[in-house]
Order: C-alpha cells, then structure tokens, then sequence
C-alpha cells in the first residue's frame, strides 16, 4: 500500500489516454492515505480546507497554484473568506489519474510542515 509520504515524493508526468484512467478499486486505495479527501459525486477528487483568516486562505491559494505550476497539474479551486476546496482531475484521460493523487498528497505534505 501507498503511504503519503511515498505519494508525495512523486512527481506528474504527462498522461493522454484512458490508459491512465483509475478505477474505483484504485482510487480507493489511494485515498486510505489522504485525510478528509474524498471523490464526489461528479467523479472528482475534492477537500475542503477552513482558515482562521483571508489572509491565510490566500497564502494556501497562492501556495497551491505554485505547485501546480511546478508540476503543470492544476486543480480547480473554490475560494471564498476562510475556506478553500480543492478539486482534482484530469481531463487528459477523462477521470482521476495518480496525478490527482500525488497533487493531493503534495498538498497535504505541505500542511504537515
């Protein structure tokens, strides 16, 4: 099994194809290791994220766009005062790929610092 750690050493590659698709199966097992995500009903990879100021959701915000920029993997982001959801996917294979999970990961790594 993948732990979070494992998952957020990883780096996205480009991925094309429904090749990359993960099933269900796969995504469960993915998700043991990151807290308080879930996939929703849209098929998406999402958590909501609650901070004490504007200030400080806008430091995740930026902090979140920068790695994905580094990683050009971008997720959606639904910002409003003290709170952000996060939402993964990848339209390149028309689903959820290990990409939307490492990103997650990444993302939860960095709040364990």
């Amino acid at each position: 099994m993948t732990t979070l750690n494992e998952l957020a050493r990883e780096h996205c590659r480009p991925l094309r194809g429904s090749e990359h698709l993960l099933d269900s199966a796969q995504a469960d097992s993915l998700l043991t290791c990151l807290p308080d995500w879930h996939v929703s009903e849209a098929g998406l990879l999402q958590k909501n994220f609650r901070f004490a100021s504007y200030a400080a959701t806008l430091l995740f915000v930026n902090t979140v766009a920068g790695l994905a920029e580094r990683e050009n993997h971008h997720p959606d982001l639904v910002v409003g005062y003290g709170r952000v959801t996060v939402s993964y996917s990848t339209h390149d294979v028309g689903g959820l790929s290990r990409n939307d999970f490492t990103c997650a990961a990444k993302i939860e790594a960095l709040l364990r610092i």
